[in-house]
This record gives C-alpha cells, structure tokens and sequence, in this order.
C-alpha cells in the first residue's frame, strides 16, 4: 500500500492513538467510580458484620460480667461464712450498740466528754495510742480539739486503760474495745487486785482481860465467951 494510500486509509478509520487517548480519561472515570462503589461495598458489608457480632458480644460481655460478679459474692460468703442476711443482721445490731454507747456516754458524763464526737474521736485515739500508732492518734488529736473536747479525758483514759493492761487480749480486738469505751466512762476505774493473803491482825473484840483476883477480906475472928 503506498503512503497516500495508508494516509487515506486512517482517514477513514481515524488514529488508533488518538481513539485511545481520547478513551483514557473515560476510562479512568470509570475505575473511579467502580473503585468508590466497591468501597462502599466493603463498609457497608463491615457495619453489617459489626452488627451481627454486636448483640452476641455485648450479651456474652454481660454473662461474664454476672458471672464474676456472682463469684465474688459467692467468695465472700464463703470467707464470711454468714450469708447476707445475717451480715445485715450484725451490722445493725452493730449500729445500735454504737448508739447505745453515746447515749450511755452522754447520761454518764458531764461536760464536752459526753458529746458523741467527743466520744467517737476520744476513743479512737485512746485505741491508736495503745497499739503504738502515734502519728495517727496525733492527727485525730487535731480534730478532736477543734471540737472542743477535753484534753485531759484523753489522758485519764489512757491511763485507766494501762491499769487494765492484763485484762486486754490482743487476738481479740472487742477486749480493747471494751475496756476503751469503759474506762471512758469512769476513768477512776481499778482492776479488781486478787486477794493477797496478809496477817490477820490479833482481835482484841471478846478477849477479856484478867481481872485482878479479888483478895477475901478476913473473917474477924470470935470474940472469947466470957
């Protein structure tokens, strides 16, 4: 085929080249948007299996949660020994004995002593400073005095509280207890001493004395008959 021939012949057909390059940008449009189309797709097929897998996670979270929950109760109980009714059951009758304490507190004592704040941080200090917990017992001490309440009950307790030492067992902590909110009460307090034997002193109530012997006056003797 001669060159004018050729020339005629893409005339008629036009350039490949110039049909391909004119499809190019058609054909990027295109990807383009099957591209975005997939995409969606794809996000919209991973909301529904986030949806699917949702509810069942979200239901066994919730098993899980109840079970723990449930163990640990149950491993409270256990280490009680008591179940919960009678757990309530110890903390009011707990409660009642602290209030029974303060109104007992307040009948017995005359002054600031008596007042329930004074009693509960009094107390609290007289523990902390018999288990050697100073610094404690000195931050408490604070507080106590912004209230009002009397210093020198704080140190007549403690000092009620050594003279029962003996009295006190250290594996039971309601002995301490005890004897805290009773020297409180009466810090004139003393232990009950054992009987010690001592010398019975000689009783003079029913020994009678001697009585001198009664010297019998002569008999006159008979006058001679005449």
């Amino acid at each position: 085929m001669s060159v004018m021939g050729f020339q005629g012949y893409l005339r008629r057909i036009g350039d490949p080249f110039e049909r391909h390059q004119a499809g190019a940008p058609v054909l990027a449009a295109g990807r383009q948007q099957f591209g975005e189309f997939m995409g969606r797709r794809v996000l919209q097929l991973q909301d529904a299996v986030l949806r699917l897998l949702a509810v069942p996670g979200l239901a066994l979270l919730i098993g899980i949660g109840s079970a723990i929950a449930q163990s640990g109760d149950l491993r409270a109980q256990e280490q009680s020994g008591k179940p919960p009714a009678a757990n309530s059951a110890d903390a009011a009758k707990d409660n009642q004995r602290k209030t029974d304490q303060f109104v007992e507190a307040s009948q017995a004592i005359n002054g600031p002593a008596g007042n329930p704040e004074c009693v509960w941080l009094g107390r609290r200090m007289v523990r902390l400073m018999w288990n050697d917990d100073l610094d404690t017992a000195f931050r408490h001490l604070d507080l106590y005095d912004r209230f009002g309440c009397p210093g020198g009950h704080i140190q007549a307790t403690f000092r009620c509280l050594t003279r029962f030492g003996a009295e006190i067992d250290s594996k039971v902590p309601e002995s301490l207890d005890r004897r805290v909110h009773a020297c409180w009460i009466n810090p004139n307090a003393q232990p009950q001493a054992a009987a010690v034997a001592q010398p019975v002193p000689p009783s003079t109530a029913g020994a009678a004395t001697a009585a001198p012997a009664s010297t019998a006056s002569p008999t006159p003797a008979a006058a001679p008959a005449k």
